[in-house]
């Protein structure tokens, strides 16, 4: 049996053909190339097209905003899928196209145990997205940052914070955590405390800030103005008035205790009930102390005659 020889100049040989051949196969697909990357482009436009077609005129009657963007997002999503795989027909890659649709299922449970943290963010999403509880514009507050929503994507959640700064949060950390929506409720409760003066009649501080509250806040059926003594502090004798006010911001709550606090202080004032300050009171009843005599307080006198008052300093 003859062994053949290895020659260097018929490997060189058959790789030009080889590279030939490819050479004269991307000559023939050049055109199919341009039609492809044609085809993307024309649907990377309708795509965004029908994204603010389905958002202003096909979901224009979902009242969620994350909603409404989230189906406009897949809607967009899709139209660039379906481009994808006119690219691939006019390429003449459907083998090709075939083969990764088999692998996909492989691939995919690659990609799921690689990006578990990704995809947990794209579920919570969707989840946020169709969640009633959570709308764009709400104010919410959570894991300590609060401030109205801004946006709900696939990713996270956006909370514009009332110093205008943005957080972003995981979509998976936010739907697991504990969060607090003023904005699902249009009326929302105000408490005010404060502290009166010992020798109060409190009858009359309750009955003058009941009336007070009363004629300057609007209270709906069922709600009312709420007022409660709560503790003997250390100085004052300490209440709480709670009332009720149309807010689903923080800043109507906010100026509702100023027009309150002011409200309070001026017609106190003028009934005469006193806001006492912090008072310490000092007993020294069981110390017996007693004022040294002022001749014990006196510094003693020098002696100015005293031989060492006499010398004199020597130059």
């Amino acid at each position: 049996m003859t062994k053949e020889k290895f020659s260097i100049n018929d490997s060189i040989t058959g790789l030009w053909d080889k590279l030939d051949g490819w050479l004269d196969a991307i000559i023939l697909k050049l055109p199919n190339f341009a039609v492809a990357v044609l085809v993307l482009i024309i649907f990377y436009f309708i795509a965004k097209g029908i994204r603010k077609l389905s958002y202003r005129v096909l979901f224009q009657k979902i009242s969620e905003e994350s909603v409404k963007q989230m189906l406009s997002r897949i809607v967009y999503a899709i139209v660039l899928l379906i481009g994808f795989f006119i690219a691939l027909g006019v390429m003449q890659l459907d083998k090709v196209l075939t083969s990764v649709l088999a692998g996909a299922g492989v691939v995919g449970l690659a990609i799921g145990l690689a990006l578990q943290g990704t995809l947990s963010n794209t579920f919570s999403g969707l989840m946020l997205s169709f969640l009633p509880k959570v709308r764009i514009g709400d104010y919410i507050e959570t894991q300590d940052k609060s401030g109205y929503v801004d946006e709900i994507n696939l990713r996270n959640i956006t909370i514009r914070q009332t110093d205008n700064d943005y957080v972003i949060i995981p979509n998976s950390v936010f739907i697991e955590n504990p969060f607090t929506n003023y904005s699902l409720s249009p009326r929302s409760r105000v408490d005010i405390d404060c502290g009166i003066g010992y020798e109060s009649d409190l009858q009359k501080v309750e009955d003058l800030v009941t009336k007070i509250i009363t004629e300057n806040f609007e209270q709906k059926p069922n709600e009312g103005v709420e007022f409660f003594y709560k503790e003997f502090g250390d100085s004052s004798i300490n209440f709480v008035v709670r009332f009720w006010i149309a807010c689903t911001r923080p800043k109507p709550k906010l100026e509702a205790q100023h027009k309150a606090i002011k409200l309070i202080k001026m017609n106190f004032d003028e009934a005469g009930i006193n806001i006492p300050f912090p008072i310490r009171t000092l007993d020294f009843g069981k110390n017996k102390l007693r004022m040294a005599p002022n001749e014990e307080l006196k510094e003693p006198s020098i002696n100015k005659s005293s031989p060492e008052n006499n010398k004199e300093i020597d130059n």
